[in-house]
């Protein structure tokens, strides 16, 4: 079972998170590094996320941010990617992971939603396992996904 979940912005919500590294930056994407973070998804993820992420960069002020270490992206997390007010796709290199990396870059991305206007944010089409994380972090709000936007996928 999926669930679409849903985030009020305006809930005094603050990930309490810090970088356990301090070989890592988050950073809002800049277009000139798109085709590197396409590559990223690409190598450590799914096509399907490379074309969300896609439709998140190619804006005129990109709605994704990266997590760089040495110069290589490592993470990255968008929004307004698939659906305005939808968070996501979201994913930290193996390499990485338990650094908080993804906490941080889903502050990141939920305080510029805020910040652009949104009194909501939707995390699209997440199994049980996964509510689990985000439950630990923000508020939510479940709600089944049976007819949700991902339904137009034709390749699922």
């Amino acid at each position: 079972m999926y669930y679409d979940l849903i985030v009020n912005l305006y809930h005094e919500y603050k990930i309490n998170v810090d970088l356990k590294t301090d070989k890592v930056s988050i950073k809002r994407l800049l277009s000139p590094n798109s085709d590197a973070l396409v590559e990223f998804v690409l190598k450590n993820f799914t096509k399907g996320w490379a074309a969300e992420v896609k439709a998140a960069i190619y804006k005129n002020n990109p709605t994704c941010f990266i997590a760089v270490s040495d110069n290589e992206i490592v993470g990255f997390a968008c929004y307004d990617a698939t659906a305005k007010g939808y968070f996501g796709p979201t994913g930290v290199n193996e390499k990485f992971r338990g650094l908080n990396i993804g906490q941080v870059l889903l502050q990141k991305c939920l305080t510029a939603m805020k910040n652009d206007g949104y009194g909501y944010a939707i995390i699209g089409s997440v199994g049980e396992k996964v509510i689990s994380f985000y439950s630990k972090y923000i508020e939510l709000t479940p709600v089944s996904s049976v007819n949700s936007v991902y339904t137009r996928l034709i390749n699922k």
